[in-house]
């Protein structure tokens, strides 16, 4: 009993001593502060977090907040960086929501003169002139230099937002940044009217971290308080009203003015110019997705927003409408938004009508829709050189059977071996499939496995139905009924089933794209996409001759180039079906390319990769063909330098970029992507 007593001590000291030894580190693997020297982080204490803790107006109209300034672990930071490294650069915005009305009005103010048209503008700006006192370690007083209007109205609903930085470059620990929000209501209560239209989450989806003017503007509740309708630029006219300036923003080059010939710019301090007229919206099926960004069930203010029609925000993307004279609004003028839900309400009672919903519902999504509904059941005959026979199903959303030849497209794809695709097949199955009139089917491949295959390989099917909506209306349309992809695997030697390694997930790509969806709705599941973007597939059947040599479409070249777009450093296209040219030189991303997990899964970033994954075709590219790592990297990493350091480090024995790339070197993937 001693013994066993002795044992379970000895264990919880062994536990005990490597809970001490090995801390858990604040910092998340993509800071730079995660791998830096425990005693550099002991000392410097990397990180901001800045907490407004009250606020208050004074009866002269003094605006004061009292703020705490600390590091990541919660311990308090000195403002001027004499007691702790790195001083902190702060700023403040105070502002109001008038009783009766739903946007922000600020108090902090600066008048802005344009060089270029020489008129000047009032603008929300954060405050100046203000003092500091200290009153506890790592707590201020702030108190404003703009005091509050005399027609303040001490029952409405006040905001301050703090925002900074703290710069901690010089121990190469990167620039730290925070903001908050403190809403109140000075004459006490608590506030009942807030401005909650779309959530700092919603947008961080796709902007990864939203990080405006200098990178301290994080969050939409700060955002908020500047750009409101007192807000204009001078130089171009144009507002930076939020729903205004956001929806053309993400309009971009689908704004009817764009079209037209008139560029979208802001241009923003120091003359800073913005061109938005080459955005383009990364959801499906474009910008008239409003679930995107306001999405239904998070929040009763979000939903009343979007479905709560205005002249400003409906304008801002419909900009060719003239509310005051009715052109582009079947000729009727709007004098206020007290009419607009006469006949635009939430949803109406057809698809496609006059409603918030209707008008901007996507045909793939119509409930009117039967549905397609695939499932693959079993493949046979599945040997080297042999033809498989596949079974599968095709229903609609009510379980009743759909024929091949009711299909407008029915197919299926063969490729392998799963290790790494390195060939496909894709065939037609609506002439030549068995069917029942339950939706059951039998396909036998022409192609054959090839004689020498090992291993396992996989079978996607897609497709679609044509289904005419509001047949004999003016609505009247065709749309494709697709079904979702579904990949089944199988071995063809007897070995175990071996899938497809999963690099990147769908619902990490729908969080931009919100529904993938390419090659007229057929493939819309990454397992169909990679069947044929192997390794070894380009464009050339489609390129023109002019135009060769062709490009490479394996999956990860392809994408990265897609996704580094304009930071490529050269014209990136690709030709796919028709022979069309698709050119995506201006694709600019949303978020943080630095952060790889935005798309991909199960550390599939990192170095080394799988083993026996093949070459990369690469015509177009310096190196031809290319290592699976050097493919991955230099899509990204396009320079002839890192082309060349690629070139030296690969051998006949293959790639050698886990020696200084590996999860524990010196410049692991993730440590050199830190910020």
């Amino acid at each position: 009993m001693k013994l066993r007593s002795f044992a379970v001590a000895l264990i919880l000291l062994v536990v005990a001593a490597t809970l001490v030894s090995s801390p858990k580190s604040p910092f998340a693997d993509s800071e730079k502060a995660f791998y830096a020297d425990p005693n550099l982080v002991n000392f410097v204490r990397p990180g901001l977090e800045m907490k407004i803790l009250s606020a208050e107006i004074l009866a002269d109209n003094t605006i004061r907040a009292r703020v705490r300034l600390t590091d990541r672990v919660g311990a308090p930071l000195d403002r001027l960086g004499i007691n702790t490294p790195g001083a902190v650069s702060v700023s403040f915005v105070a502002a109001t929501i008038p009783n009766g009305q739903t946007q922000y009005v600020s108090y902090t103010t600066r008048t802005q003169t344009s060089p270029i048209t020489r008129q000047s503008a009032v603008q929300a700006a954060s405050d100046t002139g203000g003092s500091w006192t200290q009153v506890a370690d790592g707590e201020y007083v702030y108190t404003f230099g703009t005091k509050a209007p005399a027609s303040l109205d001490r029952t409405a609903t006040h905001s301050i937002h703090i925002y900074g930085n703290r710069n901690l470059n010089e121990f190469d620990l990167g620039v730290h940044y925070d903001d908050d929000v403190f809403t109140f209501i000075p004459a006490g209560g608590t506030p009942s009217v807030t401005r909650d239209i779309i959530k700092t989450a919603t947008c961080n989806k796709c902007h990864d971290q939203l990080a405006f003017h200098g990178g301290s503007r994080r969050s939409m509740e700060g955002c908020v308080m500047c750009h409101t309708p007192q807000t204009t630029d001078p130089d171009t006219g144009n507002t930076v009203n939020m729903p205004e300036m956001i929806h053309r923003i993400h309009m971009g080059r689908n704004l009817p003015s764009v079209i037209a010939g008139k560029p979208y710019i802001i241009i923003g301090n120091q003359q800073s110019v913005h061109d938005y007229s080459k955005i383009g919206f990364s959801a499906y099926p474009g910008v008239n997705n409003c679930n995107v960004c306001h999405e239904q069930g998070k929040g009763a203010r979000q939903e009343a927003a979007y479905l709560r029609p205005n002249r400003a925000a409906c304008g801002a993307c419909h900009d060719d409408v003239n509310f005051a004279t009715g052109v582009g609004h079947v000729g009727l003028p709007q004098v206020s938004d007290n009419q607009c839900t006469n006949c635009h309400v939430p949803q109406g009672e057809l698809d496609f009508d006059a409603s918030i919903m209707g008008a901007h519902l996507a045909p793939r999504f119509s409930k009117n829709l039967p549905g397609t509904i695939f499932e693959i059941n079993g493949v046979t005959g599945a040997a080297p050189g042999g033809k498989p026979t596949v079974t599968f199903t095709v229903r609609d959303k009510n379980g009743n059977g759909i024929r091949a030849s009711d299909m407008a497209r029915l197919a299926l794809v063969l490729a392998g071996p799963t290790t790494d695709y390195t060939s496909y097949v894709v065939e037609e199955v609506r002439a030549n499939a068995t069917s029942s009139p339950d939706g059951r089917h039998t396909y036998t491949f022409n192609a054959a496995i090839p004689a020498d295959a090992k291993g396992s390989f996989s079978v996607g099917i897609e497709g679609y139905r044509n289904i005419t909506l509001l047949p004999g209306t003016r609505q009247e349309r065709v749309v494709r009924d697709a079904g979702m992809n579904k990949v089944m695997h199988f071995s063809v030697d007897g070995s175990p089933v071996e899938p497809r390694r999963q690099v990147v997930s769908l619902e990490k790509c729908n969080a931009c794209h919100a529904f993938l969806n390419l090659h007229g709705d057929n493939r819309n599941t990454i397992e169909q996409c990679v069947l044929c973007h192997n390794p070894r597939e380009t464009d050339v059947a489609r390129r023109p001759g002019a135009r060769l040599p062709a490009e490479s479409v394996d999956f990860r070249t392809m994408i990265h180039r897609i996704h580094t777009g304009k930071e490529l450093g050269f014209p990136y296209s690709i030709f796919g079906f028709g022979n069309v040219e698709h050119d995506y030189s201006d694709v600019g991303f949303p978020g943080n390319r630095n952060n790889c997990a935005m798309c991909h899964v199960n550390n599939s970033e990192l170095v080394p990769l799988r083993a026996n994954l093949s070459e990369v075709t690469d015509p177009r590219g310096p190196l031809n063909p290319m290592g699976p790592t050097t493919a991955a990297c230099t899509s990204c990493h396009s320079s002839i330098a890192a082309a060349s350091h690629s070139l030296v480090n690969t051998s006949r024995l293959g790639e050698s970029c886990a020696a200084c790339h590996g999860p524990n070197a010196d410049f692991a993937v993730r440590r050199v992507h830190a910020q």
